[in-house]
């Protein structure tokens, strides 16, 4: 009777407890999966690897009004290593891509150029760095140089790596002051360009302000010794580098429990992400919620939002501004505080997510990217910068972290976003950036396109409402900065690091892990022997190139996910056919087991077409021609030697071929001479006639063996 009464008593107890349990178990849950999502950015020392020193001709690229002396120092240093340095002055304001492509060409005088060091940044004036967007638009003209001359070493010196010098985009150490925003976009943007265009990108090196001599020579001896890593920072106290680590809070005690309360300013607030954080919001204490964006009560789904947040007891305001604008976001922010009070927090979640490669993008695109993102932030550090302000939380990207290929301005934008987090802690104010990796629910930053493409390369959706727990712990525990991102590793991993080594993020384990398995699965294709070189050792040098173009197609096509192959052409480019670091690796693992060899993690972007590829493989392959196997006189119409040929040549543009004088010479080795009255059909069928060329005449014209005299 007692054991009834007791268990009944006990099951009564367990059923008043259940509901408590069930929520710290789903807390507990959502703590360790949150705790597997944080990062944060370190630095540690480096010591450069003893070397030589430098060698050739090293152009040192300075603003006009950089007149502190900087560039005679550092010309200085790099001729005390070694190098021949000469100067390029760039005239204040000019990041015309054009001009200066001339002004590096000019320089380079037709030698070869073993790196360039550029500077884009003009000393601080006096009083240190300014402060808001600079007085000629969104885009600091620090940044605005790098992008024209990022873009101009394009054109005309492609082979030369390029260094970026800043002067305070980074706080490595306590002592440091925060970081610039302004300079910070140079480095954000950097870190993109070191992932579009591995094989021209020598680093980011951080300066302690303006360079003496000895710390001339100590960038002098890190240009020759730095090895792989790229993010570097020289200080007085030595030399570090940028890393990735995991930052888990654990069992760690916040020291607050930050709630919402007053009134709270959304910007971005009728979108996806925005309508997330309102009804956190709302649902946990603010009794007034501001939601702004571009079109305020008019963008799809706002009154439905509105009607939600006011069911969970809110007040709710919807308003149109647009906070890159001064006056729009000063006239907003009066108006809320005179009917609404003073605003209590701030989450700035507006931004425009683009998507352009930084040899393309325009400077009209980058400014409007940064517009949305860093000019509004800035206007409304400016408005809202008194103790009142209890949390002012943006809304960054891993973007800006560890870079995103054809996110240039984005990632710039997000960089300086992180940056003016910390400026705003050094001014004793409220501050806290999140850098965040893919949402998912289909409420995203990025768009659909986006979306998958960062599914591919491992960066996995966070639910919605464990993202926003991820911020809440931020928020108790008081952060100016963290990452928060849902990472494969063992995906993200092998696509990252395959055109260069990528020390930002070499101390994971779950990176070591990643390509330690990558590298087993190379030894292994290189163990399971090859049947396919077997299969082609007694088959004719040109069929041999043919079978193995036919294996790069038909692997391609399916890395891509087409049915069929016709969508690759032999010799169209690997990049203009869709292949980035992810799939050239794909693509690699792929031929490496049907080949039975090791290969390297840059063969797609170290032979840029099928065509080229097929050449390089068989010379890797058979060396040798076999015995017996009768190498062709001539190219046949399928052989590679054929498409690189007829590639090189509809490459150039019939206008360029006319206005050169070359058009009509390549007809006539076609047998194909224009008629009177043809000339107008010339130009526009120019390639469809070279494409009648025959094999000899195509390889004499590409290895210009006599054409002229043979004609």
């Amino acid at each position: 009777m007692l054991g009834r009464v007791v268990g009944a008593r006990t099951a009564e107890g367990l059923r008043g407890v259940l509901p408590e349990l069930a929520e710290w178990r789903r807390t507990a849950r959502a703590r360790s999966v949150i705790d597997s999502w944080r990062y944060r950015v370190t630095w540690k020392p480096f010591t450069p690897a003893g070397q030589p020193g430098l060698r050739g001709r090293w152009l040192v690229v300075v603003p006009q009004q950089a007149g502190d002396g900087t560039a005679a120092v550092l010309e200085q240093a790099l001729a005390d290593a070694g190098a021949s340095p000469v100067r390029v002055t760039v005239p204040a304001g000019e990041t015309d891509r054009q001009r200066l492509a001339e002004r590096v060409e000019a320089a380079a005088g037709g030698e070869p150029v073993a790196g360039v060091l550029a500077l884009p940044t003009a000393a601080e004036p006096a009083g240190g760095p300014a402060e808001g967007p600079t007085a000629e638009g969104p885009v600091p003209a620090g940044t605005a140089l790098a992008l024209g001359l990022v873009q101009a070493l394009g054109d005309v010196l492609p082979g030369s790596p390029l260094w970026l010098l800043t002067r305070g985009a980074v706080a490595v150490a306590g002592q440091d002051p925060a970081a610039d925003p302004d300079q910070a976009q140079v480095w954000g943007m950097g870190r993109v360009l070191g992932l579009e265009h591995p094989e021209r990108w020598g680093g980011l090196v951080d300066l302690p302000g303006t360079p003496d001599g000895p710390t001339a020579a100590r960038l002098a001896a890190l240009l020759a010794g730095a090895g792989d890593e790229d993010q570097l920072a020289l200080r007085a106290s030595g030399t570090f580098v940028r890393r990735l680590s995991r930052a888990p809070l654990g069992s760690a005690t916040a020291p607050r429990d930050w709630r919402p309360r007053g009134t709270v300013l959304v910007t971005g607030g009728t979108g996806a992400l925005g309508g997330h954080i309102a009804e956190w919001l709302a649902g946990n204490g603010a009794e007034h919620v501001v939601l702004t964006s571009r079109r305020g009560p008019q963008a799809p789904g706002a009154a439905e939002l509105e009607a939600r947040l006011t069911a969970l007891g809110a007040k709710v305001t919807v308003r149109a501004c647009d906070v890159a604008d001064p006056e729009q976001a000063a006239a907003m922010v009066a108006e809320v505080e005179k009917t609404a009070g003073p605003v209590r927090a701030v989450f700035h979640t507006a931004g425009v997510l683009h998507t352009t490669g930084l040899d393309e993008v325009s400077g009209e695109e980058f400014a409007d990217v940064l517009a949305g993102k860093v000019t509004g932030a800035r206007n409304l550090d400016a408005l809202l910068d008194g103790p009142q302000v209890e949390a002012f939380v943006l809304f960054s990207s891993n973007g800006g972290v560890w870079g995103s290929r054809g996110q240039g301005a984005y990632a710039a934008a997000n960089a300086s976003l992180d940056a003016l987090a910390e400026q705003r802690r050094a001014r004793g104010l409220a501050a806290t950036s999140v850098a965040w990796g893919l949402w998912g629910g289909g409420d995203t930053m990025a768009d659909p396109e986006t979306e998958r493409y960062l599914r591919r390369h491992g960066l996995r959706p966070m639910a919605p409402e464990v993202a926003v727990d991820a911020l809440a712990q931020s928020l108790d525990h008081d952060e100016t900065f963290v990452s928060v991102a849902d990472v494969d590793w063992a995906s993200f991993a092998p696509g990252f690091t395959a055109a260069r080594p990528r020390p930002l993020i070499a101390d994971l384990p779950e990176v070591r892990d990643a390509l330690r398995e990558q590298a087993a699965a190379d030894d292994d294709a290189e163990e399971q022997g090859g049947s396919l070189v077997r299969e082609l050792a007694g088959l004719p040098a040109a069929e041999q190139e043919n079978r193995l173009l036919e294996l790069i197609v038909r692997q391609a096509a399916a890395v891509l996910g087409h049915d069929t192959t016709d969508g690759i052409p032999r010799t169209g480019a690997f990049r203009e056919l869709g292949f980035d670091s992810l799939t050239a690796v794909e693509l690699r693992n792929r031929l490496a087991a049907a080949c039975g060899t090791r290969m390297p993690a840059t063969l797609v972007f170290d032979h840029p077409n099928p065509a080229v590829l097929a050449a390089h493989l068989r010379e890797r392959l058979l060396p040798e021609q076999p015995d017996g196997a009768a190498a062709p006189s001539a190219p046949g119409p399928d052989s590679a030697e054929h498409s690189r040929a007829l590639d090189a040549l509809t490459r150039i543009p019939a206008a360029r071929l006319r206005a050169s004088g070359l058009l009509e010479a390549l007809l006539d080795l076609a047998g194909a001479g224009e008629e009177p009255g043809e000339q107008e059909a010339a130009g526009s069928s120019a390639e469809d006639r070279i494409e009648e060329l025959d094999d000899e005449a195509l390889v004499r014209m590409a290895l210009g063996d006599g054409t002229q005299e043979s004609r």
